[in-house]
């Protein structure tokens, strides 16, 4: 594997600002072939699809284009790629479709690791439908979610799980697989939010035990997009309401309204970049995408190993969570300032963090700290170096004294 980490910093614009961006998590910076791709949709002229005329048929490219290069990011079917504005509409969307067929005595199953976006759609959901919701614990401190509590939480009534394959506040990975496994012989349906993990590691949905995946774009390196990965036979089972005029086919009866179709454009050349992040590897983009994102993991973990060794040593800095397998993700506290006192002090030396609970509701309640303002996250993604952690714990070293 090969990770040169000065040529990949140099495809990102805003990196030349100065700034330490350790803000990924929410959301990562974009790289010039994405930008470029984005402006030659625009130079070129687009129009709707299914048109008679030559802009309309390059925006049914531009689509066809990026259902497949989610599908090659993330092990799919180009067929069963449902593209949308977010990976929290689009969950809505799905939520509204499968529980169409749950009723009084029905139960899934959700976590108190996941972002509340792949809590809140399914909880309402079930109330709607009269179907019992069942909650699968974070283990704390560490904040690990056990694989084995789901064969007390799965059983014959249950038709959903849905799980995170990487908590966006402490990293945490779960055995997905495992909690796949044991979801499929209840015969229920998997919902996995990879939003957190798609950026940090090599993506395999069938291997995960996914059903459904779901991903957006912007978390890693490009536009904001989000998309809904799964088999194009289980999405004719689904019936979501659209309009009578809209299409009828799959994927296509899951997108309501006009898709964004520059942005589309930079979903693909977003994907053709992290398969290129390894210019060693060699073959297919699926497969080039394996070896690069695999050369990404390695560079996100020496990383995370130096940021995790400084924020311990640092007094007054407490760090929430510690499982054993994680991204590239530290969430912590600093004695006597709030999260937000710490993020600005950051920023004020351009530091770039996040702080409160991140939309991880569930997970901040449980590890005691939502009601205190949660915690500050700081991320690592492909395009961080060395000298970004060095910034952010000089930085948290010169934090004026707690309060009284």
């Amino acid at each position: 594997m090969s990770f040169d980490i000065g040529r990949v910093r140099a495809l990102y614009p805003a990196l030349s600002d100065g700034s330490a961006w350790l803000d990924a998590a929410a959301g990562t910076q974009v790289p010039q072939p994405v930008i470029d791709a984005i402006v030659a949709a625009y130079s070129a002229g687009i129009g709707n699809t299914h048109g008679a005329f030559a802009a309309s048929a390059r925006s049914d490219a531009i689509v066809a284009e990026a259902r497949r290069a989610v599908a090659d990011l993330v092990g799919g079917d180009p067929g069963g790629v449902v593209l949308g504005p977010n990976m929290t509409t689009l969950t809505y969307r799905f939520a509204y479709a499968l529980s169409k067929e749950w009723g009084p005595g029905d139960e899934i199953v959700l976590s108190r690791l996941d972002h509340d976006a792949n809590v809140r759609p399914w909880a309402q959901a079930a109330e709607r439908a009269g179907a019992r919701v069942r909650w699968a614990s974070i283990e704390v401190p560490s904040g690990e979610l056990p694989a084995d509590q789901y064969g007390e939480l799965v059983g014959e009534r249950t038709r959903l799980v849905a799980v995170t394959a990487a908590s966006n506040i402490l990293g945490t990975i779960p055995e997905v697989r495992r909690i796949a496994d044991l979801a499929h012989a209840a015969g229920a349906l998997t919902y996995v939010d990879g939003v957190h993990a798609t950026p940090h590691t090599p993506v395999d949905m069938v291997a995960l035990g996914a059903d459904f995946y779901a991903t957006s774009a912007y978390k890693w390196s490009g536009p904001h997009v989000g998309a809904v990965v799964a088999r194009p036979d289980l999405l004719e089972r689904l019936r979501p309401d659209k309009l009578a005029s809209a299409p009828d086919d799959v994927p296509d009866r899951f997108e309501t309204g006009t898709a964004p179709f520059a942005d589309l454009a930079g979903v693909a050349a977003a994907v053709d970049h992290l398969a290129g992040l390894d210019p060693e590897a060699t073959g297919t983009r699926r497969q080039r995408l394996r070896v690069s994102m695999a050369a990404v993991e390695a560079h996100e973990q020496a990383g995370l190993a130096h940021l995790l060794e400084g924020l311990s040593s640092l007094p007054g800095v407490t760090l929430i969570g510690s499982p054993r397998r994680r991204t590239a993700t530290a969430y912590f506290t600093v004695d006597g300032h709030t999260p937000r006192e710490v993020a600005e002090h950051l920023a004020a030396r351009r530091v770039n963090v996040w702080d409160g609970h991140c939309y991880a509701w569930e997970p901040a309640l449980a590890l005691g700290i939502r009601d205190r303002g949660s915690a500050v996250r700081a991320g690592l993604v492909h395009y961080n170096d060395r000298s970004d952690v060095d910034r952010l714990l000089e930085a948290l070293t010169s934090l004026p004294g707690g309060r009284k």
